[in-house]
């Protein structure tokens, strides 16, 4: 066997990539870059429905994608496995990168605070451009602001992590039952005042405050007809009329994501990872029997969860408003019991080298995890926008994942060759010497 840093024979892959080795510190980060390629390349399983159709039919396939079977279960096997699942993985991994980070400054005597707080608001600046210019499902500028917030939670004990983390969680739980509630109270309201003026009775100011605020809101999460061919046309166009249509959806979200729902289940999520990160969990240095029970009780517990929020959605056509409040929590919670039996099974592969050389492509996948999620972007917007093929609302459910598992072959494939040339990728070396401000070195050295 080739010595650690070396090449396996008839291959350009680094040995430091396949092996968990004894060392702990090789054994950990090749086990966090596997799961954040898994948990990247999962993501991209949901993201394909915001791409590729208007954004109703991501949780709605009455609403489009096709109403044929196939359609409707390709729709209900990805709200079981994949919903919400990889993107907790995702953010989980993000609050342990937090920790990893925290450990190598202070093994190095190095200021990290200063570093991380110009890391996080480069990222800011990338999310931003990802968002207004790119495609408006970004997840950067969530992560940028949060990461901040959980920064200063780094040198809690892993019991007071997971008990914060549960806690936030929790609470963007009463935030979305609350929402809910709101919403259906306030479409009551404004069906009355309807009603009324229907039958000829004019509306003061404050009654059309509430009929204008429905609508709105209703235009979100319920779409018309008049609507979703609007979008459809605005994404088959160019690429100026993309950017001014999206602008203000993306500010919205933003101001009102952010607040009511992602700081606290993005930033539960983050807390739970670091927290998993200082337990040896994501590291794949817990006991084999550890992650088989993780398994267990993931999948155990939180499929039937995923299936009952599958069958709450279908049982009450896919209702928005019953699936932002109880019909969704089945889900909300099951993803995070779901998303440990994924980490379970990633770190039980990563620890017995099973399907070592499909792991050491995720795990590539994994070190270049910000380039290809931008590249997912950019490929397919380029296939479905207007300013592209202009696919957008042509492909039906079932057949947009063929677009998924061909991209997601190349980046298995292309991944691997650039990490074993180059130290990061491409957008990762550009973080990396904004952060740093200086350029970083970008070729390997053979």
């Amino acid at each position: 066997m080739p010595a650690k840093g070396g090449f396996v024979a008839n291959s350009a892959i680094p040995v430091s990539l396949i092996e968990a080795g004894p060392v702990p510190g090789a054994e950990r980060l090749s086990s966090l870059d596997s799961l954040r390629g898994v948990a990247v390349l999962g993501i991209l399983v949901m993201n394909i429905y915001a791409f590729a159709m208007p954004f109703i039919g991501y949780s709605n396939p009455l609403a489009y994608g096709g109403l044929e079977t196939h359609n409707v279960a390709t729709w209900f096997v990805t709200h079981v496995f994949f919903d919400q699942k990889f993107m907790s993985i995702f953010s989980m991994l993000f609050g342990a990168g937090i920790v990893l980070m925290m450990d190598r400054a202070a093994a190095k005597g190095a200021s990290f605070g200063r570093i991380f707080l110009r890391r996080q608001l480069w990222l800011l600046v990338i999310g931003l451009i990802h968002a207004y210019l790119i495609w408006f499902g970004d997840i950067l500028f969530f992560y940028a602001v949060v990461g901040l917030l959980a920064f200063f939670f780094r040198k809690l004990a892993p019991r007071a992590l997971l008990a914060w983390g549960l806690l936030l969680l929790l609470a963007g739980m009463l935030f979305m039952l609350a929402g809910s509630a709101y919403m259906a109270d306030l479409k009551v309201q404004a069906d009355g005042f309807l009603a009324e003026q229907a039958a000829g009775q004019p509306l003061n100011d404050e009654q059309q405050a509430v009929v204008d605020e429905w609508n709105e809101t209703a235009g979100f999460i319920s779409p018309t007809p008049e609507a979703i061919q609007q979008e459809l046309e605005t994404y088959r166009g160019g690429y100026t009329g993309i950017v001014k249509y999206r602008a203000p959806e993306v500010f919205q979200m933003q101001l009102e994501a952010l607040p009511f729902f992602i700081i606290w289940r993005v930033g539960g999520l983050m807390l739970l990872g670091m927290a998993l990160m200082k337990l040896d969990v994501l590291s794949a240095r817990r006991e084999m029997h550890y992650y088989r029970r993780m398994v267990l009780l993931g999948y155990g517990l939180g499929l039937p969860l995923a299936i009952l929020s599958a069958a709450n959605a279908y049982t009450h056509d896919f209702d928005s408003l019953y699936m932002l409040g109880w019909g969704g929590m089945p889900n909300y919670i099951g993803s995070l019991l779901v998303a440990g039996g994924h980490i379970g099974v990633v770190m039980m592969l990563v620890k017995s080298g099973s399907w070592r050389t499909l792991m050491t492509r995720f795990a590539a996948v994994g070190r270049t995890a910000l380039s290809n999620y931008l590249v997912h972007s950019l490929v397919m917007t380029s296939l479905f926008y207007g300013y592209g093929l202009g696919l957008y609302g042509e492909i039906p459910r079932f057949w947009q994942m063929a677009f998924v598992a061909g991209l997601l072959g190349l980046q298995l494939f292309l991944s691997p060759w650039w990490i074993a040339r180059y130290r990061f990728g491409p957008a990762e070396w550009l973080w990396r010497s904004l952060t740093y401000w200086q350029r970083q070195p970008m070729r390997r050295n053979f």
